[in-house]
């Protein structure tokens, strides 16, 4: 009987969404999973346990040599690593390249053009094939970038990212089974309070409405922790009566703040992804989305579950969120349903399907 497949995870700031895919690895084809990876980013302290079948290594105990030693022990199947940051995990990729081991390339780096991206997409057609076989992108945009560095069509997969969608989706149908007399009237919004994530716009565009008289019963919601936490929470919108700021939440923590939550924002003006969207979908929650969010191309459908504004543009924000202050509640249900279906399209297990490719693509 061969042996179960052995994967060597190369990772930076690791979230708890990433188990989900690796979990049902394991529970599929009884993978192991070897993670390398750095601290935990402290703007989003997630609290991450050991598993059965997934191993975690701290970065920071190991130098090249180490980790080219530690990689050699678990003589991996095939090897991940999350982009081309940490230059001594692509020393790793390069030595199993070499010996004709998979090495594959995550990463959710959207392709904006310019010349910085142009110049990194010239440099990397001369180092990326003699260091990843693969790459794994999250979307549409990562995968143009991915062609631009060099890798073949059938070289290129997409969705590196899925929510945690069992658990997401079953809280999804218990409140929809539970809303059927009222929705909820509650913007939230769950982010990183730093710059890109747009929170002093969101404020600002909400508390105008209240101010305007346009906002109806609504109000705001936001959950997340940021060096710029207390300044939003402080500013003139910020502190509005009918704005919240609850801190960061563990993913377990976040059903009762969900309870209460009628339609998902998200206004980044850079987002080269976001799984909180996945989420959030999956809940049966409507989206309000910039068009700088690149989960928008999986997740929502313009004017059926949500709608999109122009990354920041308050003005255009404020459009976004009185359209769906004007829907009526079993507009906002049927959104919602809407919501879940994009959501459910793409699970854990897909994920897996997927890496269960790669492995054969030896």
């Amino acid at each position: 009987m061969s042996r179960p497949s052995r994967i060597l995870v190369l990772y930076t700031e690791l979230a708890p969404y990433v188990l989900a895919g690796f979990r049902a690895s394991v529970k599929a084809y009884g993978t192991e999973f070897h993670v390398v990876r750095w601290p935990v980013n402290q703007e989003a302290p997630f609290k991450l346990e050991q598993e059965p079948g997934i191993t975690f290594h701290d970065r920071r105990t190991f130098d090249r040599k180490g980790l080219l030693a530690l990689a050699r022990t678990i003589d991996p199947t095939l090897v991940m690593a999350s982009g081309w940051v940490d230059k001594d995990y692509l020393a790793v990729c390069r030595y199993f390249h070499a010996r004709r081991v998979p090495t594959v390339m995550s990463f959710d780096t959207a392709w904006h053009g310019g010349l910085r991206q142009s110049a990194s997409a010239i440099a990397g057609r001369l180092w990326v094939p003699f260091t990843f076989s693969h790459a794994w992108a999250t979307g549409e945009k990562q995968v143009l970038y991915a062609r631009l560095l060099g890798f073949q069509p059938f070289r290129i997969r997409t969705g590196f990212y899925t929510a945690d969608t069992a658990h997401f989706l079953a809280q999804g149908e218990h409140l929809l089974a539970t809303r059927k007399e009222r929705w909820p009237h509650r913007f939230l919004c769950v982010a990183r309070y730093i710059p890109t994530k747009g929170q002093q716009m969101l404020c600002d565009a909400f508390a105008a409405l209240c101010n305007e008289g346009r906002a109806g019963d609504w109000d705001l919601v936001l959950v997340g922790a940021g060096d710029r936490f207390d300044m939003v929470r402080g500013s003139t919108s910020g502190a509005h009566e009918r704005i919240g700021h609850i801190g960061f939440k563990q993913v377990h923590e976040l059903g009762p703040v969900i309870e209460e939550a009628g339609v998902f924002v998200l206004p980044s003006r850079y987002e080269p992804w976001g799984v909180v969207v996945h989420e959030q979908a999956c809940c049966g929650l409507p989206l309000i989305l910039s068009d700088a969010v690149g989960a928008s191309e999986r997740f929502l459908v313009e004017g059926v579950n949500g709608t999109s504004f122009n990354a920041g543009d308050t003005e255009d924000l404020k459009r976004a969120l009185t359209e769906l202050i004007d829907r009526n509640d079993q507009e906002l249900m049927a959104m919602g349903r809407s919501s879940m279906a994009q959501g459910r399209a793409w699970s854990p297990e897909a994920w897996a399907g997927v890496l269960d490719e790669l492995l054969r693509e030896r």
